[in-house]
């Protein structure tokens, strides 16, 4: 599920911390803005990352928003976490799904956390003042590396510590900002000691990436854990026993002026309802036969789970 100006990053930081400190209510334990009674609250502008499941997510949120009575409009594919981030710190947009692994490891590389539990409270000190993640969903949707049964099955590879048994050059096809990774290439090198190569393909993991991958082009392919794409193909999933890649859960990540006892309500609630089985049936539709839009999907999934009543 996937994704750096110094100056900009900390004078939009500094910005921000100056809303937290004139005042934003939070109802999160893991607020990181500073405590106030000022009124929080307007208007709240959606950003999706670029990939259907992220554009889906950002749908409910902002129907869910919407249709309680929370002025809200979308804006979707805006880019990776560098470039999605950046918006949140200029105020381009105020609330984007993400998740909570690579979220933590973008603020904090030096984090050891691992597990749902101890990614999600680490993010109260690795975010930035004027940033809160509300409730994190059940739901997870984790890179993973990917090779073909038949590559597999003649390597005798089924873990990322087996890829040193390969004797011919790796191409990992993932996104472009896979090289830059902790989990990605660096990662691959500097936990399992293997060399490769990225070709960068950037469609989420999605059926650019998959036909690498079917017709050799790639050994390797990056795809979000809850791709139907592994399953229907056949790819063998290989285990990460040095754990790479850690928890990824969905969270929302929110400019903290923009929340209130209502916008974080709405928002729990979904995150409480969402499961990685929903996430796999959604992007199915996304990617199947049938290509709903993500505005459709995400309006049948409420409808589906009649979360709020009039």
């Amino acid at each position: 599920m996937s994704l750096k100006s110094r100056s900009i990053a900390l004078a939009a930081v500094a910005a921000l911390s100056a809303v937290a400190l004139a005042g934003c209510a939070s109802s999160s334990p893991l607020d990181s803005s500073s405590t106030s009674t000022a009124k929080a609250g307007g208007p709240i502008v959606v950003g999706s990352a670029n990939f259907p499941e992220s554009e889906i997510i950002a749908q409910i949120y902002t129907q869910a928003l919407k249709d309680n009575g929370v002025d809200s409009s979308i804006k979707p594919n805006i880019g990776a976490r560098e470039v999605y981030l950046k918006a949140l710190q200029d105020g381009s947009i105020d609330l984007i799904p993400e998740y909570s692994g690579s979220l933590l490891q973008y603020y904090d590389p030096s984090s050891t956390a691992q597990s749902s539990d101890d990614v999600y409270a680490a993010l109260s000190d690795a975010l930035p003042k004027g940033y809160q993640v509300l409730d994190q969903a059940k739901a997870q949707d984790a890179d993973s590396y990917n090779v073909t049964k038949a590559f597999s099955q003649k390597w005798g590879v089924t873990s990322l510590a087996d890829l040193t048994k390969v004797t011919v050059p790796l191409t990992v096809g993932a996104n472009p900002e896979f090289a830059d990774r902790p989990y990605g290439i660096k990662g691959l090198k500097s936990a399992y000691g293997v060399t490769a190569t990225l070709d960068p393909i950037s469609d989420g993991g999605g059926p650019l990436t998959v036909k690498a991958l079917q017709d050799g082009t790639v050994q390797l392919a990056d795809i979000y854990t809850t791709s139907s794409a592994i399953k229907d193909n056949d790819f063998v999933t290989l285990k990460d026993p040095k754990n790479i890649i850690i928890a990824e859960n969905v969270v929302p990540i929110i400019n903290s002026s923009k929340v209130d006892d209502k916008v974080s309500n709405i928002l729990n609630k979904v995150s409480a309802t969402l499961t990685t089985d929903d996430l796999v049936t959604m992007n199915d539709k996304s990617s199947g036969s049938a290509k709903e839009s993500a505005e459709q999907i995400a309006k049948e999934w409420l409808a589906e789970k009649n979360l709020f009543t009039k």
